[in-house]
Formats: C-alpha cells, structure tokens, sequence
C-alpha cells in the first residue's frame, strides 16, 4: 500500500505495466490435448456427438443456453454465438483419437487493465476427470500469463454449481466472494462465485502443474500417481518448512 501527500492509502504504483495483448487465433498444443479456435465444420459434429453422451444434460444445467435437442440446432447456436473475438470460443481436441471433446473460451477480455476470464467451459463425459481437462485448462493459463502478459485470469460460477467450484479450487484459483443476485439465467436466479489467479502466483501454479503434467507422475495405464491438488500445496509451502 502507498500513501500520497495526503497521508491517504493508494495502491501500488505500476510504473513497469505495459497493457496486454489480445489472445490470437492459434492452437494451444499440449500431451494429452490441443487447445484450438473453433471452427464449426471442423468441431460441431464432433463436439454435438461428444456432448449427446451425456443423456440426463446435466453439464448443461449451469449453463445460460441448451440442451439443443439436434444436430442443427446445436450448429445454428455454433455459428451465432461461438465466433466472435468476446467470448473467444475454443474446441478442446483429445491428442489421441483427433476428436472435439469439449469447450472452453477466453471472454470479458480486457488487455488495457490486463484482465481477463476463462468461461462457457463444457467438458464432454469423454474428457471429464481425465489429463486432457486439467492439461487444457493449464494451457489456456499459460497463455494467458506466460505468453500474454496478463495480470488477473477470472473463474466465475454459479454460486450453486459444486463441481465448478472444486475444480476452480483444485486448479489454484482463489476464492474471492459471492456477487448476490448476480444475473438471471434460464429464468432463475443466479449467485456468482468469483475466484481468481494473479500474475504473481502464477509460476507456483505453473510449476505445479508442470509437475503433475510430467510423465512420470503417470502409471502404464494413465492414471495419476500424485493429484493435482497435493502438487499444489507442496508448491506452495515454503522451502524447508514441516510437512
């Protein structure tokens, strides 16, 4: 905190800070994964079959829009709502079968104040609890960070959406508070959890993710060894202190 001629508390003077830029238009390529804009011909009938095995719509409860009950239906929503620059909509390529298992976009892009927010994430039953998410997810922070130059990544859910929630907490966001009566979706209300990643944690974010992302933190048959979230408080503690 700083104080001015007035004696009156200001904050920290970014005299360094240049804005950020905005994300481009090229894949994210990892292991497990590729990152990649959308492309609706490419993507839609792959991720329309992807998201059709999950019969009860549960992952589309939280969302503002959907289920689309065919093919076309779900293409029509692609081709109106998932190609501008904000929200900036990616499809979620699993490296082994070449095939669109889920989405996720980059939105409330703010290169100015170096500000910006991970959404409309919709992970398929194929992608659910594998690598692929977690390395997808790392993948579009590291973007963020390391390659953009950001200062605040933002993860806002449904106050009432518990799994989102975990797995905001499970991939190092903080937990900032709840914006009462936030918006309504659906015709019902919303509630909104605010988590967030600063440009200062981010290389203890980073390292831990690339030690659970390291191969060796996998069996024969693809299953972690170490979870994300023990990775991530190793990294945090300080060096030398009892565990």
């Amino acid at each position: 905190m700083q104080m001015n001629d007035l004696d009156q508390p200001i904050g920290e003077p970014l005299e360094q800070w240049q804005p950020a830029s905005p994300p481009p238009l090229t894949p994210m390529i990892g292991r497990f994964c590729r990152v990649e804009p959308i492309n609706v011909e490419q993507h839609g009938h792959q991720l329309f079959a992807a998201f059709c095995a999950d019969r009860s719509h549960r992952n589309w409860t939280y969302l503002p829009y959907g289920p689309m009950s065919t093919e076309g239906a779900f293409l029509d929503w692609m081709a109106t709502t998932c190609l501008g620059s904000d929200p900036l909509f990616h499809a979620i390529v699993d490296q082994a079968s070449g095939q669109a298992v889920g989405l996720a976009s980059y939105l409330r892009i703010e290169p100015s104040t170096g500000v910006i927010e991970v959404g409309h994430v919709h992970f398929s039953p194929s992608l659910q609890q594998q690598p692929a998410a977690t390395e997808a997810m790392f993948l579009m922070m590291r973007r963020v960070f390391s390659e953009l130059g950001y200062r605040r990544y933002e993860w806002k859910c449904d106050a009432l959406n518990a799994p989102s929630r975990r797995a905001a907490e499970r991939l190092g966001f903080s937990f900032e508070g709840i914006f009462r009566q936030a918006t309504i979706y659906k015709g019902r209300n919303r509630d909104t959890a605010w988590y967030s990643i600063l440009d200062r944690e981010w290389p203890t974010i980073e390292s831990a993710f690339s030690t659970w992302l390291d191969p060796t933190n996998f069996d024969e048959h693809g299953q972690q060894k170490l979870g994300l979230r023990a990775v991530m408080t190793a990294a945090e503690e300080p060096a030398g202190s009892p565990h």
